[in-house]
């Protein structure tokens, strides 16, 4: 009972327009003064603690080495590299389009990053190529899903904030879905490139990609210097974000010289709201977290979900559904905040690996940015394209689709995730 009054008033504080984060704070707030005899100091102490924490601090680093890299000139030296590569086959600037996504993704760790600082560059030049607005749209706004999967992830640092699950070895885990991933939208590109005779460009010579290469090996090397750290332990996930941070400063700065000592501050005050913004957000989850298992909300679903006599494949199709669902209302840092600590112990309960999980919740994750009403990347290509949302969301349905054949592989074919993270951390 006390479970339908919490979600009931949850749903009624968003449904009033109100940010997720603030209605998640009132519903906690109103139900524990209201129907519980918890002390305000509980309250306090709980706000606190749920952010002390050393791996939270890996998100606001990670956030400033992204916008450093969208600022620097690195997109525009990937998408480059990228072309030299790619360029020649069928649709070949779309098809360099998801690869630039694929390594912009391996050195952001933000989705909508991605978007912005590949589409802004690579959309322009792709309508000047004779490419249809509408297919260079849904290249972009699905290939940028990937900032979320290929590590660093902010998605999942929060993820391991919430369950305890091991950060380095969710980053090696997304490495191969990841990849993945960039494929087979990289073939459902190609498929619709050679089916519609869009333009290819001329085969750059091996001279050209070397040099293509070498411009471009500022950004690529931090791909090397995080997981590289990470995979050899020689640093903490969040120890790899405070070097990306002052690694990608120093490239944009002094290197490629495409921002400016000047420009510095604003790019500090623009990664200091988004981080705040993240912040209260968990700070808020926390809270609603320590509400649910206060009221026994997680243990009692879970039971409920094993009585059902849900094996481990039932349960993930629900798992499924329920997170697209959500993602049709809410942004993908609240669903995870609010939806892991439900379905982890039911998922832990029922033998499912904690870092497959986990990788499953991401990619739910990715699909929910790419659909309406709430997608945050459908937003962002809309801001760059100047187009609408429902026509937008026409153009990313190939793409979509392929997506969500890829959930479905990765939801029950575990070894795609954990093959990797089981040969380094055994």
């Amino acid at each position: 009972m006390n479970a339908a009054i919490i979600f009931v008033l949850l749903i009624l504080l968003m449904l009033t327009g109100m940010p997720v984060s603030i209605a998640l704070g009132l519903t906690v707030l109103t139900f524990l003064f209201t129907m519980t005899h918890v002390p305000i100091e509980s309250v306090a102490m709980k706000l606190f603690t749920g952010i002390d924490n050393f791996e939270i601090m890996a998100i606001p680093l990670f956030i400033l080495a992204g916008n450093f890299l969208t600022h620097g000139g690195v997109a525009r030296r990937m998408i480059n590299f990228a072309t030299s590569m790619v360029g020649h086959f069928h649709g070949g600037l779309a098809l360099a389009g998801v690869f630039a996504c694929a390594l912009f993704a391996a050195v952001s760790g933000s989705s909508p990053a991605t978007v912005v600082a590949i589409g802004s560059i690579i959309l322009p030049a792709m309508v000047k190529q004779g490419y249809p607005k509408r297919f260079g749209a849904g290249v972009i706004t699905t290939s940028g899903a990937l900032g979320i999967l290929i590590p660093p992830s902010i998605v999942m640092v929060m993820y391991s904030v919430t369950t305890n699950t091991s950060v380095g070895q969710l980053f090696m885990a997304g490495v191969v879905p990841g990849l993945l991933l960039a494929f087979m939208l990289g073939l459902t590109t190609w498929f619709l490139a050679k089916k519609h005779d869009y333009p290819r460009m001329p085969r750059a010579t091996w001279v050209e990609r070397w040099t293509a290469f070498r411009r471009s090996a500022w950004g690529l090397f931090l791909i090397v210097i995080v997981m590289g750290g990470i995979y050899t332990g020689v640093f903490t996930p969040t120890e790899a974000a405070g070097i990306a941070a002052v690694y990608a400063f120093v490239i944009a700065v002094f290197v490629y010289k495409d921002l400016k000592l000047k420009q510095v501050g604003k790019v500090l005050l623009d990664s200091a709201a988004m981080s705040a913004m993240l912040l209260y957000i968990i700070t808020n989850a926390v809270l609603f977290s320590f509400l649910m298992t206060s009221e026994n909300v997680p243990q009692a679903m879970a039971g409920w979900l094993t009585g059902q006599g849900l094996g481990p494949i039932g349960f993930l199709i629900v798992v499924n559904l329920l997170l697209l669902l959500a993602g049709n209302v809410m942004e993908p840092s609240s669903i995870v905040l609010i939806m892991a600590p439900i379905l982890f112990p039911v998922a832990t309960q029922l033998g499912i690996d904690p870092v497959h999980f986990g990788i499953i919740i991401v990619v739910n994750m990715e699909v929910g940015m790419c659909h309406p009403p709430v997608g945050l990347n459908l937003y962002v290509a809309s801001g760059i394209t100047k187009m609408g949302i429902s026509e937008l969301t026409v153009a990313v349905m190939p793409w979509l689709l392929t997506m969500i054949g890829f959930l479905l592989l990765i939801t029950y074919v575990p070894a795609i995730s954990l093959w990797l993270p089981r040969m380094v951390y055994g």
